[in-house]
């Protein structure tokens, strides 16, 4: 448990074991979620990159992409039907 300070401009300072927890550096932008009377923190691009992988979840069996040269293959093919490989 850690506690922080509230100052009269509504700021506070995140205790250094918490910014660690969260990957929290400076000029980061947190995330703050309300959720049954509690709130919870989260490193605001760390919860992008949760969505964002969550978004493509499948994407590369429905494509049929089993490894990186697949992927590469795709970039490829892609870029020549649009005239730019």
């Amino acid at each position: 448990m850690e506690l922080a300070k509230v100052t009269s401009k509504g700021q506070i300072t995140i205790p250094i074991e918490i910014r660690r927890k969260l990957g929290i550096k400076e000029g980061d932008k947190v995330l703050l979620i309300e959720e049954q009377g509690r709130v919870i923190m989260m490193n605001s691009s760390m919860e992008a990159l949760r969505k964002a992988q969550a978004a493509f979840a499948g994407e590369a069996e429905r494509l049929g992409l089993k490894n990186e040269q697949d992927v590469v293959d795709l970039i490829s093919e892609l870029r020549r039907e649009q005239g730019r490989g």
